[in-house]
């Protein structure tokens, strides 16, 4: 099988091999493993990998360079306007030596992805949707546009495509999916973790105003204000990062917080199994892996109430859904220390329930989608 992937994520070439963000290429090496040959149509960095990035796993794969684009600002539009006939030109050429079409949504690859595969209705098709799939939440005009071509089966032929969360009134190729972050083999035994003496918060994903990483930071600070001792660990980088420093050194918080910029999945886990809460206040998520890493590892979810994430955390039995207000998540926490039985019971279930979702039920389902006929 000559399988095509479609992707807006940025990739960058090292000794010989391709690189990608971590967690998005090693879903990718799930599905490599049962293709002959493999080509990807992405933007290209001259970089050097980042700590978090992983490289595909397969012999055969190759990857056929795009400029990357946008429609932020006039200079960027007038520029897109010049690359898009080219990108869609090497869309197209790709779709027509593949076997099966696999693209990455929502993005502008994806949205040029979803409007070539038109073209091309008697090949096997595969959609893996990572945004927010709820019909009634607001989304940009290009993500709602991708997802009406993509689940409209007349346009959409051979089609299946991977959404997160079960949503009334859809179209027959509309599948609910899962995805997942560890092995069956790597669970271990965890009990849920005291809080009689440091809370120990973590804060996993990008540095960007869609994530709101700086309320994490304001909840601590309130939970010092309130007399109780407690630390937060950041992972990740971005543009958030200098403000949130400043932050930090105007109110003296320094002592209790730590940057640890991107970092690998194996410092990450190691972090997940001793923190007590997940602080997450996205404004916008699809299955927000972070949400089920840290209730692997019976760290409780704080969290906004972004697409799936309710049904995720059990409707409150094994996490606490809050506004995005910093003294809601620091209230959430404290609860949880005044009633600790309460904690222990969502840490457990946390972890019962995120440990049905492992990367190996996870392949399974990949390999009878790449064997359905």
């Amino acid at each position: 099988m000559r399988f095509l992937i479609i992707s807006h994520v940025k990739h960058a070439l090292n000794d010989g091999q391709i690189y990608g963000y971590g967690p998005y290429v090693k879903e990718m090496n799930l599905w490599l493993k049962y293709v002959d040959e493999a080509r990807i149509v992405a933007p290209m960095s001259i970089e050097t990998p980042d700590p978090i990035d992983l490289a595909y796993l397969h012999e055969k794969i190759r990857c056929d360079k795009v400029p990357a684009f946008n429609l932020i600002g006039t200079g960027s539009k007038i520029i897109t306007l010049v690359l898009l006939p080219y990108i869609f030109i090497r869309i197209v050429w790709a779709m027509m030596w593949a076997d099966h079409i696999h693209l990455r949504c929502p993005g502008n690859m994806g949205l040029l992805g979803a409007v070539a595969q038109v073209f091309f209705p008697w090949k096997r098709k595969t959609v893996k949707y990572a945004g927010n799939w709820d019909p009634n939440s607001p989304q940009p005009l290009t993500y709602r546009i991708q997802k009406w071509i993509i689940s409209n089966p007349i346009l959409s032929r051979k089609m299946q495509v991977l959404v997160y969360g079960k949503w009334p009134e859809q179209s027959k190729n509309i599948v609910e999916f899962f995805t997942a972050s560890y092995y069956e083999n790597e669970k271990e035994d965890t009990v849920p973790r005291s809080l009689d003496k440091e809370i120990r918060l973590i804060f996993v994903g990008a540095l960007s105003s869609g994530k709101r990483p700086m309320i994490a930071v304001q909840a601590l600070h309130e939970l010092i204000k309130k007399g109780l001792k407690a630390r937060l660990d950041f992972m990740g980088e971005g543009a958030e990062r200098k403000a949130i420093q400043s932050y930090i050194d105007k109110n003296r918080l320094s002592e209790f917080v730590t940057l640890h910029g991107n970092q690998n999945a194996g410092f990450v886990k190691d972090k997940f199994k001793s923190a007590h809460f997940l602080i997450l206040m996205s404004k916008s998520e699809g299955w927000p892996k972070v949400v089920a890493e840290a209730m692997f590892w019976g760290s409780v979810p704080i969290t906004s109430n972004v697409s799936c994430v309710n049904y995720m955390i059990g409707e409150g039995s094994r996490g606490s859904l809050v506004e995005a207000d910093a003294l809601c998540v620091a209230d959430a926490i404290e609860y949880y220390k005044e009633n600790a039985f309460v904690y222990e019971k969502a840490s457990l279930e946390a972890m019962q329930w995120s440990r049905e979702f492992t990367l190996d039920s996870f392949e399974g389902a990949i390999k009878d989608l790449l064997n359905e006929r």
